[in-house]
């Protein structure tokens, strides 16, 4: 009887190191990929600057009430073009500055653009449930390719008023870092 318990006992404890481990490992590729990183100033990963901005990539989705809505047609404004999804906490965590900042900013220059990425009867309820005051667009592959390939969400860019891409978040981002590009570009005469 004792060699059968010190063989379940080591059994037992491969089963659990094997579970941390698998474990560890999604922490990990999660951390990677921003699905979970808080990001601040500093820490987000940008691709284009002002010193090199690219022009942002045209699109044509359709919103949650079905109507069509191109990149265009905000023109001339400070655009923050948010990719998310509904099932995503660093996503729902960004949702109220957003919602803030689109009240705040909204008569200077600013509009926000969620880019959903996920099933749409979900979306269309949850941001009303949100109070989103922004337009929610229903993503798709084709959107997120023109954007490099959205690989992690949150992905966010800020779009300056002549169509360049001058930041590019990815991961939770803190309000006051996207509030200090907005005050910014909105400042600026372009």
């Amino acid at each position: 009887m004792g060699k059968k318990n010190t063989r379940e006992s080591g059994s037992h404890s491969r089963y659990l190191w094997m579970s941390v481990t698998v474990l560890a490992l999604f922490g990990v590729y999660f951390v990677l990929n921003g699905n979970g990183a808080t990001r601040g100033p500093g820490l987000a990963s940008t691709l284009p600057t002002q010193n090199s901005p690219s022009t942002a990539p045209a699109f044509r989705l359709t919103d949650i009430q079905g109507r069509p809505v191109a990149l265009s047609d905000f023109r001339g404004k400070v655009v923050i073009l948010d990719f998310w999804a509904t099932w995503c906490p660093p996503c729902r965590r960004e949702i109220p500055d957003f919602i803030s900042l689109q009240s705040q900013y909204k008569d200077k220059g600013l509009q926000i653009v969620g880019v959903a990425l996920d099933e749409p009867e979900k979306v269309g309820a949850f941001a009303k449930s949100w109070g989103m005051n922004y337009p929610v667009l229903l993503g798709n592959d084709e959107v997120s390719a023109l954007y490099g390939g959205i690989s992690g969400i949150p992905t966010t860019f800020i779009i300056d008023r002549k169509g360049n891409i001058v930041e590019k978040f990815e991961g939770f981002t803190d309000k006051s870092v996207f509030e200090s590009e907005i005050q910014r570009l909105l400042s600026s005469s372009s």
